[in-house]
């Protein structure tokens, strides 16, 4: 497979200022993901994942300007959660991945409700669950993390380990389990194209992003290419979303960066914040032109003093608009 990404010996076509963190969290996340916000009563919701226990914020903010509106309410949780997508006609319920598989997550209690486990609990020292995405029928997708694998760094994976044990997952809404992908270092970001024709996946610490066909009826994926390749560049492509352009809004962890890059690979803007590890990105405001990001704290031994890492960040693009993220159909 060929790297449609060109160009990284100049950089992106445009560099921009994303600011300072817009909602300090005290203390710091460990790490920050999945954030998702609701139009109905104009909140958003976010986990830290790795503190412990791991934590559930749902912060209300200004549909107008995206400003908070006071404090965020923080549940704590059973076990990690990584990823939530509320559900369509279940009122204060998500679905989620939690360590081992899928759950349902009670918003007012924070209470887990396992629906599937797909790791065994002899297995959690091998793998565990990470990213995932809602498709346009409320299909929920999930991907796990090879903790092996990933322990060798981004992009340092020796050949003799050999294939990598992580796998992608589509669960769907009737309660069926399918195995849509394996070999995976860190499963992570996932996002549709606006006609819903190709599917997007990245390999964080694998440092690629492949690209789909996907056939929306029947939920199936064929024709993996690879689409952006970091490989001898910098950063891990994690959370992301889509504008309405077909563009991708990738947070790139370990580089201070949201990078936008164009449904071909064209890699058009970077807009850098003061936080290095960037997480997990979502849409929201009125118009959905707001872009909310998750951040982890750098927990490197180099990461600097004023690195604003383990807050919440936003950011207002001229020009650009997004949509909201789909409700998981059962």
């Amino acid at each position: 497979m060929g790297s449609l990404l060109r160009g990284e010996t100049t950089g992106p076509k445009e560099s921009l200022d994303g600011g300072d963190a817009w909602h300090k969290c005290s203390p710091p996340m460990v790490l920050g993901e999945a954030p998702i916000y609701r139009a109905s009563d104009s909140t958003l919701h976010w986990v830290d994942c790795l503190s412990e226990p791991a934590e559930l914020h749902i912060l209300k903010v200004n549909p107008d300007d995206g400003d908070a509106e006071g404090v965020p309410r923080i549940l704590r949780l059973e076990d990690s959660v990584t990823v939530a997508f509320f559900r369509k006609g279940h009122p204060g319920s998500y679905i989620c991945a939690y360590y081992q598989g899928v759950a349902f997550l009670d918003e007012n209690t924070g209470k887990l409700d396992v629906v599937k486990e797909i790791i065994p609990t002899a297995d959690r020292d091998l793998l565990r669950f990470n990213d995932g995405g809602v498709d346009a029928r409320g299909r929920f997708w999930l991907a796990e993390i090879d903790k092996k694998a990933m322990a060798y760094g981004p992009n340092k994976l020796p050949s003799s380990y050999g294939k990598p044990k992580g796998r992608l997952w589509r669960y769907d809404p009737d309660g069926s389990l399918y195995q849509m992908e394996d070999g995976i270092v860190c499963g992570n970001g996932l996002a549709w194209s606006p006609d819903n024709k190709t599917m997007y996946f990245n390999d964080s610490v694998a440092m690629m992003v492949f690209a789909y066909d996907f056939d929306v009826e029947s939920g199936n994926i064929s024709n993996k290419r690879l689409l952006i390749d970091r490989r001898s560049s910098y950063g891990e492509p994690d959370g992301m979303v889509v504008d309405t352009e077909g563009n991708l809004w990738i947070a790139v962890f370990d580089s201070h960066r949201v990078m936008v890059f164009s449904p071909q690979g064209e890699h058009l803007k970077d807009i850098v914040f003061t936080a290095n590890n960037m997480a997990c990105t979502t849409w929201g405001g009125k118009e959905f032109d707001v872009l909310y990001i998750a951040t982890g704290r750098d927990r490197s031994v180099i990461a600097k003093v004023d690195d604003e890492g383990g807050h919440m960040f936003r950011y207002r693009p001229k020009g650009y608009r997004g949509y909201p993220k789909f409700e998981f159909a059962g």
